[in-house]
C-alpha cells in the first residue's frame, strides 16, 4: 500500500495505491492523520490505484470525513473504482463520502 498527501491550490490530495487491508491501513492512517484537521482546505482522496479497502480503512475515511466537515471542508474521494463503489453501497456509506470521477 502506498499513501502519500501533497498540498495543491489549496486543497489536500491525498493518493492511495494497492490494498488498504488491515494491516496496511496502520500505516496509511499514520501518514493520513494531518487530513484529520484539513484547517478549511477541501481534501480530495484519488483512489484510482486502491484495489481494496477494509473496514479499518473505512473507519479512517470516515475519521477524515468528520475533520473535514467540522473545520467547513469538503471531502471528495475520486475515481472509486467499481469494486470500491460497491464496498460503499454495501456498508450503506455511499450517502455520506462525495465521489466525483
Amino acid at each position: 500500500m502506498e499513501t502519500k498527501i501533497e498540498e495543491l491550490n489549496g486543497k489536500f490530495i491525498a493518493t492511495l495505491e494497492g490494498e488498504m487491508d488491515t494491516a496496511a491501513a496502520v500505516e496509511a492512517e499514520e501518514i493520513l492523520k494531518p487530513l484529520y484537521n484539513s484547517e478549511g482546505k477541501d481534501v480530495i482522496i484519488d483512489c484510482e490505484k486502491l484495489e481494496y479497502i477494509a473496514s479499518s480503512g473505512l473507519r479512517i475515511l470516515i475519521s477524515i470525513l468528520k475533520g473535514a466537515k467540522a473545520g467547513g471542508s469538503r471531502l471528495v474521494l475520486s475515481h472509486v473504482n467499481d469494486d470500491i463503489m460497491n464496498v460503499f453501497r454495501l456498508t450503506g456509506f455511499i450517502d455520506l463520502f462525495e465521489f466525483e470521477g
